[in-house]
């Protein structure tokens, strides 16, 4: 170029000032597009991107940060809680690229793109027509059937939005299937005309959907009557001038091993999620690293050469090879697109390589490209390519990389593994949370419960008989459901009591833990409450995060079960829609610690066997007087309201339920919404009298979190040594039938079969409501003076007749 696609000159010049073709729009649209002639019946004219990486060897960085600046916008015009409900589309093969960058800066998103290869074994869920394109037919391959099956917003990425016939069409047959009430289309440039947008217009209307456009500019291309005709007959005269044999191929090709990770896809063909975006971001620098050694010393000029639909993989090793070796590095893919190539500086296509294709696809052999690569000066081509297209086309005398030999002294191939799914491996279809008001009382953008409705099914049982049949091993106590505890007028005044005079000590805890998370943790944290005692927990930190600091942040309540783990369903979900290293759990409180100590198990299980990694089980509490976490609002023990009720606190929403013949492997645990108890609900009235006080104690909080901020937190696990010597002093022998702490104990008196209730001496009004129900169930309340908590439940130990002695202590049976 014969070295430099930009002369100073714009790259449509030559197409302009031939064809009458203008470009009228944004002050900058010439510094993203340039103009070519297609060599393609249907259209003359081409639009070529600068910043997409196709056609146009560019800077990786400048590539990613395009499609990670859009992603940015359609986060924001959602929000975050939208934004998680999302799925991001890209189309084939242009943008899968550019469809996968802009998942990235939306983050919370999983990522598919569009396919002209079919698979073996894996049915469509779905395809469409691209009508002016020199390959018209797309194929929707996603690995999980449920990618697509939900009704959360649906993000359509494409390089450019011309006539708007290839969104209508794709829009028209997923909303066949699957009816949303949003989508949004997102485009490096917008050059529709008024036509155009007035028929996108009619069509949302006609589907009662919401279609925006997010576009980086915009534009219109006015074309001269008979443009067509006179393109074709360009391109027949100057046809000769792109093609060439060239020089013979001189250089050698060395293989790198990249080392990719076992079982991470190589892109978005059959779905991409934030997990697996995590894994490859703590991959890509060793890989990044095994191309750098081998690239020859001295490399000036390196050009990272992605393959047809494969775009990502070699976009996101050339962005870590440019920021870490000294050389210029530059990125672009081969492509399916005949377009002319004419070496003339105001023309997008300077140059052409033609090699035949290598990866057996579909529609037949045929003729493939690279773009603006011969001439350009590159003294090292990598050529990242999937193992499907790593056959002995690829290595034959006019293959690709015979091609490229003849034009840069070195070659390197690096080899991703093509992600080929199993169908009968595939995960179950998981639904979309739960929410209110259908489920629970809480407003539906509060939280998102990954529970399955079991309203319909008996599964109470009195609270004598569960307890003898959980001690007796005869049942879990997940297994059943105890009858729903209906407060005295004198207990519901004690609440509202408490609640008047703890409001002020709740709000700034909340404020505490939930600046800690946004420090320490995340900017933008998924909170995730282990229902159900942390859910009025976590939806008081998201109003917290959104009233300070404007925050909408996304939550969700999954189950936990002692003995049996997390949810792995409601992981797996989690690990679709969301960066792991962004969830942050969250509870009421710690009592002896057990349930941190069974999160952290579970998670790490949850990692060995689905190789998912990045949940933290650190868990974020509103109070730890057991000293079991980091993250807390305090440590002290003292009266949080919403332990002292069952489900009229927390949204209506029963405990979880974890049974065999109601939960299947793959589905998520269940639990009941109590509808006929909505006379007695005060979940939203204890929300909103502990968010109406945040502005009364902002500045206290802001003091407390700098001071625990510089203090050392690490666990002491006090509360479970106590536990242990109240289990031994007390003849229990079982540390799970001790229950330590304001809360745990009101759970005893509520929901078990409580022995007896040990006191902390001068522990005042907040054992009131503990006083009142022990009173009510006949248990003695015994003070004691060197209690780490203010208070601790004994349920009654190996619960038969005469289970205790005459001193009160519990005896063998």
């Amino acid at each position: 170029m014969k070295n430099a696609v930009n002369d100073g000159v714009w790259s449509g010049t030559w197409v302009a000032r031939r064809l009458g073709v203008e470009l009228e729009g944004d002050e900058h649209l010439t510094d993203l597009l340039g103009m070519a002639l297609r060599r393609n019946p249907k259209r003359a004219h081409l639009l070529v991107s600068k910043v997409l990486g196709k056609h146009v060897p560019q800077s990786p960085a400048v590539v990613h940060g395009h499609g990670v600046r859009l992603g940015h916008r359609v986060r924001a015009l959602l929000g975050d809680a939208e934004a998680a409900r999302a799925v991001v589309l890209g189309y084939a093969e242009t943008a899968t690229g550019l469809g996968h960058s802009v998942a990235d800066g939306l983050a919370l998103a999983p990522y598919l793109h569009s396919t002209r290869r079919p698979v073996a074994g894996v049915t469509p869920a779905g395809g469409f027509e691209e009508s002016h394109s020199h390959a018209t037919s797309h194929l929707l391959l996603p690995e999980d059937p449920a990618l697509l099956a939900g009704d959360g917003p649906l993000v359509l990425v494409d390089d450019e939005f011309s006539t708007g016939n290839t969104v209508l069409n794709t829009i028209r047959e997923l909303h066949a299937r699957h009816p949303r009430r949003r989508y949004v289309v997102v485009a490096l440039v917008d050059m529709r005309s008024a036509e155009d947008t007035a028929r996108l217009d009619r069509f949302a209307e006609e589907i009662g959907a919401r279609v925006d456009l997010v576009a980086a500019a915009s534009g219109t291309v006015r074309l001269p009557e008979g443009v067509l005709e006179k393109g074709q007959a360009l391109v027949a005269e100057h046809e000769s001038a792109g093609a060439e044999p060239g020089p013979a191929p001189h250089g050698e090709v060395t293989r790198v091993e990249l080392g990719w990770p076992d079982g991470l896809p190589d892109g978005g063909r059959h779905g991409f999620t934030p997990a697996h975006r995590a894994r490859l971001e703590a991959a890509l620098p060793a890989m990044a690293a095994r191309i750098a050694q081998a690239l020859p010393a001295g490399s000036r000029r390196v050009l990272v050469l992605g393959f047809e639909e494969l775009m990502y993989a070699p976009l996101r090793l050339a962005a870590e090879l440019e920021r870490t070796v000294p050389a210029e590095v530059r990125y672009s893919t081969t492509t399916r697109s005949p377009v002319l190539a004419l070496d003339d500086p105001g023309y997008a296509i300077r140059t052409r390589l033609a090699f035949p294709a290598h990866d057996d696809p579909a529609d037949g052999p045929g003729e493939r490209y690279a773009y603006n690569v011969a001439g350009a000066g590159f003294d090292t081509v990598v050529a990242v390519v999937d193992s499907a297209a790593d056959t002995d086309r690829l290595h034959a005398p006019d293959g690709l990389l015979a091609r490229l030999t003849a034009h840069a002294p070195h070659v390197l191939l690096a080899v991703v593994p093509a992600h080929a799914p199993h169908p009968s491996e595939r995960p179950a279809m998981l639904p979309e949370p739960l929410r209110g008001p259908a489920f629970s009382s809480y407003a539906p953008d509060e939280v998102g419960w990954l529970l399955q409705d079991l309203s319909a099914v008996s599964l109470e049982a009195p609270t004598e008989e569960r307890e003898e049949a959980v001690q007796n091993g005869g049942a879990h106590y997940a297994e059943s459901l105890p009858v729903e505890y209906q407060p005295s007028e004198r207990y519901q005044a004690l609440f509202h009591a408490a609640l008047d005079t703890s409001a002020d000590r709740i709000a700034r805890a909340v404020g505490v833990v939930t600046e800690t998370v946004l420090t320490e943790r995340s900017a933008r944290p998924v909170l995730v409450s282990l229902a159900r005692a942390g859910t009025p927990v976590g939806v008081l930190m998201r109003r917290w995060a959104e009233q300070r600091h404007g925050v909408e942040l996304p939550h969700y309540a999954v189950s936990i079960v002692r003995g049996r783990g997390i949810d792995a369903n409601a992981l797996r979900w989690l690990a679709a829609h969301h960066d792991p290293r962004d969830v942050v759990f969250v509870d009421g409180w710690t009592g002896k610690g057990a349930i941190s100590r069974e999160l952290a198990a579970a998670i790490e299980e949850f990692e060995r066997a689905e190789g998912v990694t990045g949940f933290d089980p650190e868990i974020a509490v509103l109070a730890d007087p057991g000293s079991c976490v980091r993250t807390y609002g305090t440590r002290e023990d003292f009266l949080i309201p919403s332990a002292c009720l069952n489900s009229t606190v927390s949204g209506l929403i029963s405990r979880t339920v974890l049974r065999a013949d109601l939960v299947g492997p793959h589905d998520f645990h269940g639990a009941k919404f109590y509808r006929e108890l909505a006379d007695t609900d005060v979940s939203v009235a204890f929300l909103d009298a502990v968010s109406a006080r945040f502005p009364q104690v902002l500045d206290e909080v802001d003091a407390a979190v700098k001071e625990l901020l510089a203090e050392d937190r690490s666990p002491t696990w006090e509360g479970w040594r106590a536990v242990e010597r109240i289990s031994e002093e007390y003849g229990i022998h079982d540390v799970n039938l001790v229950k330590p702490g304001v809360g745990e104990t009101t759970r005893v008196l509520l929901r078990r079969v409580p022995w007896k209730i040990l006191a902390k001496a001068d522990a005042g009004a907040d054992l009131d409501h503990v006083r009142l129900l022990a009173e009510q169930r006949g248990v003695p309340v015994e003070e004691v003076d060197d209690l780490p908590y203010t208070c601790v439940g004994l349920i009654h130990p190996r619960y038969t007749q005469g289970a205790t002695g005459a001193d009160g202590r519990a005896v063998n049976v």
